[in-house]
């Protein structure tokens, strides 16, 4: 198979690597100090003392790889539309585009999902529908990723804790091609599965992240000392109920109250969110695919969302504030 990394940032390196040790040749997307990186030592992702090493053939240019059977899309909300103005010469008429991304994503209301707001798009994650016509959602395999890597250098992926993959079509029809691609990660070494419904496994992801990562932005504290605050875990709680509400208005109900999902951020012990690391980085963060499409949500859904507003205008600020968003 033809397979393409685009963003061999953490994420999109774990995913190569496995792809690569399931005997898979690897194209990689990349540029600047990555692709020097890459071009000579190869992609490295390092497991406690276990280091990894897998070949990979590297281009700064899309058009150099042609159309390719699986293109993984690995890079931070914010870059998206970058990618997406340059991704044509990837995509043929059969090629799967998985995208493992953080947040709500520009698919998300496509394949019939999402009751009367079905193929509405979202004006914030996809404002103009650039997205949406590079990136048709019949090419599309919705990806969660349940695992924690971060970067130790360019090329080189350190892996944390957790080694899950959701997969599955905006449509939640079933799909040999689907099916075969998790099979192939399996072999890889990701515990990759196929959803019914990739659109409940996002929003669950996202009810527990939406909150966490801007507050650990606004305030440069661990998850651990977030959810150790009453105050602030009392916000929290409250922004979660209106996106659990919203979830109820869209064909995603959530059986379990916010405490509930607090024991299981608690057992994931003191970590920087992704948002807290990309602020320390002086990195663009993602805060439109995971808090302000929210409030557009309740604002489309009828729900009332002032606790969600209020966190979206804080982080909003702070993070325009530092110049990152």
């Amino acid at each position: 198979m033809n397979i393409c990394i685009y963003g061999a940032g953490a994420i999109g390196g774990w995913i190569g690597a496995a792809f690569a040790q399931a005997d898979q040749q690897l194209n990689v997307v990349a540029r600047g100090a990555t692709l020097d990186a890459l071009r000579r030592d190869g992609l490295v992702v390092v497991r406690g003392d276990q280091r990894t090493q897998v070949a990979v053939n590297a281009v700064d240019d899309p058009a150099a790889l042609g159309v390719q059977d699986v293109v993984v899309i690995a890079v931070k909300a914010p870059s998206l539309a970058g990618v997406a103005a340059r991704i044509a010469p990837l995509i043929g008429p059969d090629t799967l585009v998985l995208t493992a991304m953080n947040g709500v994503p520009w698919w998300f209301l496509d394949g019939g999902f999402g009751g009367a707001l079905a193929g509405t798009r979202l004006q914030a994650v996809d404002p103009d529908g650039a997205i949406a016509a590079a990136i048709p959602a019949r090419h599309v395999v919705g990806g969660v990723v349940h695992a924690s890597c971060a970067l130790d250098a360019p090329g080189v992926v350190r892996h944390h804790f957790g080694n899950g993959l959701i997969v599955g079509t905006p449509s939640g029809q079933p799909s040999e091609r689907v099916e075969a691609l998790a099979a192939l990660l399996v072999r890889g070494g990701i515990e990759a599965r196929v959803s019914p419904q990739i659109q409940k496994d996002v929003w669950y992801k996202l009810w527990g992240n939406m909150t966490v990562n801007p507050i650990s932005a606004l305030t440069g504290a661990t998850t651990d000392l977030i959810l150790a605050d009453d105050e602030v875990r009392g916000f929290i709680s409250a922004v979660m109920l209106e996106a659990k509400e919203i979830g109820a208005r869209i064909g995603i109900p959530i059986a379990e109250m916010p405490e509930d999902r607090h024991a299981v951020t608690r057992k994931l012990g003191a970590f920087k969110t992704s948002m807290l690391q990309d602020v320390e980085a002086g990195r663009p963060v993602e805060l439109d695919a995971l808090v302000t499409v929210v409030h557009e949500l309740g604002q489309r859904t009828g729900v009332p969302t002032p606790f969600t507003a209020a966190l979206l205008g804080l982080a909003r600020l702070r993070t325009r504030q530092l110049g990152l968003y």
